[in-house]
Protein backbone atom coordinates (compact mmCIF):
# COMPACT_ATOMS: atom_id res chain seq x y z
CA UNK A 1 0.00 0.00 0.00
CA UNK A 2 1.29 3.46 -0.92
CA UNK A 3 2.26 5.95 1.76
CA UNK A 4 -0.35 8.69 1.97
CA UNK A 5 0.23 12.42 2.35
CA UNK A 6 -2.72 14.81 2.63
CA UNK A 7 -2.32 18.38 1.36
CA UNK A 8 -4.86 21.20 1.57
CA UNK A 9 -5.00 24.85 0.62
CA UNK A 10 -6.27 26.91 3.53
CA UNK A 11 -7.02 30.42 4.80
CA UNK A 12 -7.16 31.95 8.28
CA UNK A 13 -10.97 31.79 8.56
CA UNK A 14 -11.02 28.01 8.04
CA UNK A 15 -7.54 26.88 9.05
CA UNK A 16 -8.56 25.10 12.28
CA UNK A 17 -11.32 23.16 10.54
CA UNK A 18 -8.95 22.48 7.65
CA UNK A 19 -6.37 21.02 10.02
CA UNK A 20 -8.94 18.67 11.52
CA UNK A 21 -10.06 17.59 8.06
CA UNK A 22 -6.46 17.20 6.93
CA UNK A 23 -5.58 14.88 9.82
CA UNK A 24 -8.60 12.73 9.11
CA UNK A 25 -7.68 12.53 5.41
CA UNK A 26 -4.17 11.39 6.37
CA UNK A 27 -5.55 8.59 8.62
CA UNK A 28 -4.27 10.00 11.90
CA UNK A 29 -6.56 7.73 13.90
CA UNK A 30 -5.06 4.61 12.33
CA UNK A 31 -1.47 5.79 12.73
CA UNK A 32 -1.56 6.36 16.49
CA UNK A 33 -2.48 4.35 19.59
CA UNK A 34 -5.33 5.90 21.59
CA UNK A 35 -4.44 3.95 24.73
CA UNK A 36 -1.17 5.82 25.31
CA UNK A 37 0.02 9.41 25.70
CA UNK A 38 0.50 11.43 22.52
CA UNK A 39 3.48 13.79 22.47
CA UNK A 40 3.20 17.00 20.46
CA UNK A 41 6.74 17.85 19.36
CA UNK A 42 6.87 21.53 18.45
CA UNK A 43 9.53 22.95 16.18
CA UNK A 44 11.13 26.04 17.71
CA UNK A 45 13.99 26.79 15.34
CA UNK A 46 14.25 30.30 16.79
CA UNK A 47 12.88 31.62 20.05
CA UNK A 48 12.00 34.87 18.27
CA UNK A 49 8.76 34.86 16.29
CA UNK A 50 9.76 34.58 12.66
CA UNK A 51 7.36 33.47 9.91
CA UNK A 52 8.21 30.07 8.47
CA UNK A 53 10.77 29.22 11.15
CA UNK A 54 8.58 27.85 13.94
CA UNK A 55 5.44 25.84 14.59
CA UNK A 56 2.51 28.24 14.20
CA UNK A 57 -0.08 28.63 16.98
CA UNK A 58 -2.88 27.64 14.57
CA UNK A 59 -0.91 24.53 13.59
CA UNK A 60 -0.61 23.65 17.27
CA UNK A 61 -4.27 24.38 17.98
CA UNK A 62 -5.52 22.61 14.85
CA UNK A 63 -3.49 19.52 15.72
CA UNK A 64 -4.89 19.46 19.25
CA UNK A 65 -8.43 19.76 17.89
CA UNK A 66 -7.79 17.04 15.33
CA UNK A 67 -6.43 14.67 17.96
CA UNK A 68 -9.27 15.30 20.39
CA UNK A 69 -11.87 14.90 17.66
CA UNK A 70 -10.32 11.51 16.84
CA UNK A 71 -10.50 10.42 20.48
CA UNK A 72 -6.95 11.14 21.69
CA UNK A 73 -7.45 12.66 25.13
CA UNK A 74 -4.02 12.21 26.72
CA UNK A 75 -1.98 14.85 24.89
CA UNK A 76 1.18 16.54 26.14
CA UNK A 77 3.70 18.88 24.53
CA UNK A 78 7.44 18.27 24.87
CA UNK A 79 9.90 21.11 24.26
CA UNK A 80 13.66 20.95 23.86
CA UNK A 81 16.37 23.57 23.97
CA UNK A 82 19.48 24.02 21.89
CA UNK A 83 22.69 25.85 22.65
CA UNK A 84 21.26 28.88 20.82
CA UNK A 85 17.49 28.59 21.37
CA UNK A 86 15.56 29.25 24.59
CA UNK A 87 12.48 27.00 24.84
CA UNK A 88 10.71 29.19 27.42
CA UNK A 89 11.20 32.33 25.39
CA UNK A 90 10.20 30.49 22.24
CA UNK A 91 6.91 29.13 23.53
CA UNK A 92 5.98 32.53 24.93
CA UNK A 93 6.94 34.76 21.99
CA UNK A 94 5.47 32.35 19.45
CA UNK A 95 2.10 32.43 21.23
CA UNK A 96 1.86 28.78 22.26
CA UNK A 97 1.03 29.46 25.90
CA UNK A 98 -2.55 30.64 25.27
CA UNK A 99 -3.17 27.45 23.27
CA UNK A 100 -1.78 25.23 26.06
CA UNK A 101 -3.93 27.08 28.58
CA UNK A 102 -7.09 26.92 26.46
CA UNK A 103 -6.95 23.14 26.01
CA UNK A 104 -5.24 22.16 29.25
CA UNK A 105 -2.15 20.75 27.52
CA UNK A 106 0.69 20.05 29.96
CA UNK A 107 4.21 20.90 28.82
CA UNK A 108 7.33 18.89 29.61
CA UNK A 109 10.94 19.70 28.83
CA UNK A 110 13.49 17.11 27.80
CA UNK A 111 16.20 19.06 29.63
CA UNK A 112 14.37 18.88 33.00
CA UNK A 113 15.38 15.92 35.15
CA UNK A 114 12.01 16.10 36.91
CA UNK A 115 10.25 15.57 33.56
CA UNK A 116 12.43 12.85 32.04
CA UNK A 117 15.74 11.06 32.35
CA UNK A 118 18.22 10.30 29.59
CA UNK A 119 18.85 6.56 29.52
CA UNK A 120 21.11 4.36 27.42
CA UNK A 121 19.35 2.60 24.57
CA UNK A 122 20.71 -0.22 22.43
CA UNK A 123 19.16 0.04 18.96
CA UNK A 124 17.65 -3.06 17.45
CA UNK A 125 18.40 -1.93 13.90
CA UNK A 126 21.72 -1.04 12.33
CA UNK A 127 22.90 2.52 12.88
CA UNK A 128 24.54 4.46 10.05
CA UNK A 129 26.42 6.91 12.27
CA UNK A 130 25.09 7.45 15.81
CA UNK A 131 26.90 4.46 17.31
CA UNK A 132 30.19 5.94 16.09
CA UNK A 133 29.37 9.50 17.16
CA UNK A 134 28.42 8.28 20.64
CA UNK A 135 30.64 5.20 21.24
CA UNK A 136 29.92 5.47 24.97
CA UNK A 137 26.26 4.69 24.20
CA UNK A 138 23.20 6.28 22.62
CA UNK A 139 21.06 8.01 25.23
CA UNK A 140 17.39 8.86 24.74
CA UNK A 141 14.76 10.52 26.99
CA UNK A 142 12.86 7.79 28.85
CA UNK A 143 9.58 9.71 28.60
CA UNK A 144 9.40 9.12 24.83
CA UNK A 145 9.27 5.32 25.10
CA UNK A 146 5.92 3.69 24.36
CA UNK A 147 4.21 6.96 23.43
CA UNK A 148 2.89 8.40 20.19
CA UNK A 149 4.66 11.40 18.70
CA UNK A 150 3.11 14.04 16.47
CA UNK A 151 5.71 16.25 14.81
CA UNK A 152 4.81 19.87 14.03
CA UNK A 153 7.42 21.17 11.55
CA UNK A 154 7.10 23.93 8.99
CA UNK A 155 7.82 23.97 5.26
CA UNK A 156 11.27 25.55 4.96
CA UNK A 157 14.80 25.26 3.68
CA UNK A 158 17.84 24.36 5.77
CA UNK A 159 21.49 25.28 5.25
CA UNK A 160 22.76 21.77 6.05
CA UNK A 161 19.95 19.48 4.84
CA UNK A 162 18.44 21.52 1.96
CA UNK A 163 14.95 21.08 3.46
CA UNK A 164 13.79 20.30 6.96
CA UNK A 165 10.57 18.74 8.18
CA UNK A 166 9.35 15.67 10.02
CA UNK A 167 12.62 13.74 10.16
CA UNK A 168 14.68 16.74 11.27
CA UNK A 169 12.14 17.55 13.99
CA UNK A 170 13.35 14.55 16.01
CA UNK A 171 16.86 16.03 16.15
CA UNK A 172 16.13 18.19 19.17
CA UNK A 173 13.77 15.82 20.94
CA UNK A 174 15.85 12.65 20.83
CA UNK A 175 19.37 14.05 21.06
CA UNK A 176 20.80 15.89 24.04
CA UNK A 177 22.85 19.08 24.08
CA UNK A 178 25.74 17.26 22.35
CA UNK A 179 23.68 16.95 19.19
CA UNK A 180 26.08 19.31 17.41
CA UNK A 181 28.49 16.34 17.20
CA UNK A 182 26.18 15.02 14.48
CA UNK A 183 26.33 17.85 11.97
CA UNK A 184 29.07 16.42 9.78
CA UNK A 185 26.94 13.31 9.17
CA UNK A 186 23.58 15.04 9.49
CA UNK A 187 21.78 13.07 6.76
CA UNK A 188 22.79 9.71 8.25
CA UNK A 189 21.87 11.01 11.71
CA UNK A 190 18.32 11.82 10.64
CA UNK A 191 17.92 8.33 9.18
CA UNK A 192 19.18 6.77 12.42
CA UNK A 193 16.77 8.93 14.43
CA UNK A 194 13.84 7.79 12.31
CA UNK A 195 14.83 4.16 12.88
CA UNK A 196 15.01 4.82 16.62
CA UNK A 197 11.60 6.49 16.55
CA UNK A 198 10.09 3.46 14.89
CA UNK A 199 11.57 1.30 17.65
CA UNK A 200 10.48 3.36 20.67
CA UNK A 201 7.21 5.09 19.66
CA UNK A 202 3.79 3.45 19.48
CA UNK A 203 2.93 5.68 16.53
CA UNK A 204 4.38 8.55 14.48
CA UNK A 205 2.43 11.26 12.68
CA UNK A 206 3.30 14.64 11.21
CA UNK A 207 1.28 17.83 10.76
CA UNK A 208 3.24 20.36 8.68
CA UNK A 209 2.45 24.05 8.27
CA UNK A 210 3.19 25.77 4.98
CA UNK A 211 0.89 28.75 5.38
CA UNK A 212 4.03 30.88 5.39
CA UNK A 213 7.00 28.91 4.06
CA UNK A 214 10.70 29.69 4.47
CA UNK A 215 12.84 30.30 1.38
CA UNK A 216 16.60 30.72 1.69
CA UNK A 217 19.24 29.91 4.32
CA UNK A 218 17.02 28.38 6.99
CA UNK A 219 16.03 27.35 9.50
CA UNK A 220 16.08 30.96 10.69
CA UNK A 221 17.34 33.70 8.37
CA UNK A 222 14.86 33.13 5.55
CA UNK A 223 12.58 35.03 3.24
CA UNK A 224 9.01 34.14 4.32
CA UNK A 225 6.59 33.48 1.48
CA UNK A 226 2.84 33.12 1.87
CA UNK A 227 1.85 29.74 0.35
CA UNK A 228 -1.38 28.76 2.21
CA UNK A 229 -0.64 25.00 2.29
CA UNK A 230 -0.88 22.50 5.13
CA UNK A 231 0.24 18.85 5.01
CA UNK A 232 -0.13 15.71 7.11
CA UNK A 233 0.91 12.08 6.99
CA UNK A 234 2.09 9.05 8.95
CA UNK A 235 5.20 8.44 6.81
CA UNK A 236 7.88 10.96 7.82
CA UNK A 237 9.91 10.28 4.69
CA UNK A 238 6.92 10.74 2.40
CA UNK A 239 5.73 14.03 3.89
CA UNK A 240 9.27 15.44 3.76
CA UNK A 241 9.52 14.29 0.14
CA UNK A 242 6.23 15.95 -0.83
CA UNK A 243 7.21 19.19 0.92
CA UNK A 244 10.60 19.12 -0.80
CA UNK A 245 8.94 18.61 -4.18
CA UNK A 246 6.59 21.52 -3.52
CA UNK A 247 9.56 23.71 -2.67
CA UNK A 248 11.13 22.86 -6.01
CA UNK A 249 13.68 20.21 -5.03
CA UNK A 250 14.09 16.61 -6.20
CA UNK A 251 13.45 14.62 -3.00
CA UNK A 252 15.72 11.75 -4.02
CA UNK A 253 18.60 14.20 -4.45
CA UNK A 254 18.33 15.13 -0.76
CA UNK A 255 20.53 12.86 1.31
CA UNK A 256 18.31 12.09 4.29
CA UNK A 257 15.24 11.40 2.13
CA UNK A 258 17.12 9.15 -0.28
CA UNK A 259 18.90 7.22 2.49
CA UNK A 260 15.68 6.69 4.47
CA UNK A 261 13.95 5.45 1.31
CA UNK A 262 16.82 3.05 0.57
CA UNK A 263 16.79 1.81 4.17
CA UNK A 264 13.08 0.97 3.89
CA UNK A 265 12.04 3.49 6.55
CA UNK A 266 9.54 5.28 4.32
CA UNK A 267 8.82 6.40 0.78
CA UNK A 268 10.89 9.13 -0.83
CA UNK A 269 9.89 8.71 -4.47
CA UNK A 270 7.03 11.05 -5.32
CA UNK A 271 5.53 8.64 -7.86
CA UNK A 272 5.18 6.03 -5.10
CA UNK A 273 3.30 8.36 -2.71
CA UNK A 274 -0.49 8.76 -2.67
CA UNK A 275 -1.13 12.50 -2.44
CA UNK A 276 -4.72 13.31 -1.48
CA UNK A 277 -6.47 16.67 -1.32
CA UNK A 278 -4.78 19.12 -3.69
CA UNK A 279 -3.40 18.59 -7.17
CA UNK A 280 0.31 19.39 -6.81
CA UNK A 281 1.35 18.58 -10.36
CA UNK A 282 1.99 22.26 -11.18
CA UNK A 283 3.19 23.37 -7.73
CA UNK A 284 6.78 24.58 -7.56
CA UNK A 285 7.79 27.29 -5.09
CA UNK A 286 11.21 27.55 -6.79
CA UNK A 287 12.97 27.84 -3.44
CA UNK A 288 16.76 27.83 -3.09
CA UNK A 289 18.83 27.54 0.07
CA UNK A 290 21.65 30.00 -0.51
CA UNK A 291 24.13 30.99 2.20
CA UNK A 292 24.47 33.18 5.25
CA UNK A 293 27.34 33.80 7.64
CA UNK A 294 26.43 30.76 9.76
CA UNK A 295 26.32 28.42 6.77
CA UNK A 296 29.67 29.62 5.44
CA UNK A 297 31.32 28.93 8.79
CA UNK A 298 29.50 25.62 9.04
CA UNK A 299 30.64 24.56 5.59
CA UNK A 300 34.25 25.08 6.69
CA UNK A 301 34.10 23.28 10.02
CA UNK A 302 31.54 20.55 9.36
CA UNK A 303 32.16 19.63 5.74
CA UNK A 304 35.26 21.52 4.57
CA UNK A 305 38.99 21.81 5.25
CA UNK A 306 38.58 22.37 9.00
CA UNK A 307 36.56 19.16 9.47
CA UNK A 308 39.60 17.41 11.00
CA UNK A 309 39.53 19.95 13.84
CA UNK A 310 35.93 19.27 14.92
CA UNK A 311 36.83 17.67 18.24
CA UNK A 312 39.00 20.65 19.11
CA UNK A 313 36.28 23.12 18.13
CA UNK A 314 33.21 21.39 19.52
CA UNK A 315 34.32 19.02 22.29
CA UNK A 316 36.44 21.51 24.24
CA UNK A 317 35.65 24.92 25.79
CA UNK A 318 36.24 26.41 22.32
CA UNK A 319 32.65 25.36 21.66
CA UNK A 320 31.45 28.39 23.62
CA UNK A 321 33.09 30.71 21.09
CA UNK A 322 31.00 29.16 18.30
CA UNK A 323 27.86 29.28 20.45
CA UNK A 324 28.47 32.94 21.22
CA UNK A 325 29.19 33.66 17.55
CA UNK A 326 25.97 32.00 16.37
CA UNK A 327 23.84 33.65 19.06
CA UNK A 328 25.37 37.07 18.46
CA UNK A 329 24.98 36.85 14.69
CA UNK A 330 21.36 35.65 14.75
CA UNK A 331 19.96 37.44 17.80
CA UNK A 332 22.03 40.62 17.97
CA UNK A 333 22.84 41.35 14.33
CA UNK A 334 20.56 39.69 11.81
CA UNK A 335 17.32 39.88 13.78
CA UNK A 336 17.58 43.56 14.84
CA UNK A 337 18.87 44.68 11.43
CA UNK A 338 16.72 42.54 9.14
CA UNK A 339 14.47 40.17 11.04
CA UNK A 340 12.35 42.72 12.89
CA UNK A 341 11.47 44.51 9.67
CA UNK A 342 10.39 41.22 8.09
CA UNK A 343 8.33 40.23 11.12
CA UNK A 344 6.69 43.62 11.47
CA UNK A 345 5.85 43.67 7.77
CA UNK A 346 4.38 40.18 8.04
CA UNK A 347 2.19 41.01 11.04
CA UNK A 348 1.04 44.22 9.35
CA UNK A 349 0.47 43.05 5.77
CA UNK A 350 0.03 39.27 5.77
CA UNK A 351 -3.27 37.59 6.59
CA UNK A 352 -1.27 35.00 8.55
CA UNK A 353 0.57 37.70 10.47
CA UNK A 354 -2.80 39.20 11.37
CA UNK A 355 -3.95 35.79 12.62
CA UNK A 356 -0.76 35.41 14.67
CA UNK A 357 -1.56 38.58 16.59
CA UNK A 358 -4.95 37.22 17.66
CA UNK A 359 -3.28 34.49 19.71
CA UNK A 360 -2.65 36.89 22.53
CA UNK A 361 1.01 37.69 23.04
CA UNK A 362 1.31 40.90 21.02
CA UNK A 363 2.57 39.00 18.05
CA UNK A 364 5.95 39.98 16.79
CA UNK A 365 9.03 42.11 17.02
CA UNK A 366 7.22 44.58 19.29
CA UNK A 367 7.74 41.99 22.05
CA UNK A 368 11.49 42.54 21.86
Amino acid sequence: MKSKVAVLKTKPASVLDDYRRLMNMADCEEALDKSVTTILKNNISWHFPFPGANTTPWQLEGSILGLKEAGFEDVVCVQNKTVVTDAYKGESLNNYLPVFEKYGIPVKYNFHEDDMKWIEYKPKGKMLTLDRIFPEGIRLPDYFFGKNVVHLPTTKCHIYTTTTGSMKNAFGGLLNTKRHYCHSTIHETLVDLLRLQKEIHSGIFTVMDGTTAGNGPGPRTMLPEEKDYILAGADSVAIDAVAAKMMGFDPMEIGYIRLAHEEGLGTGRIEEIEIVGEDLSEVNFQFSVGDNTASRVGDLVWFGPLKMCQKLFFQTPLLYLFVFGSSFYHDNLWYPLKGKKIVNGWTRDSKWGQLFKTYGRGGAAENE
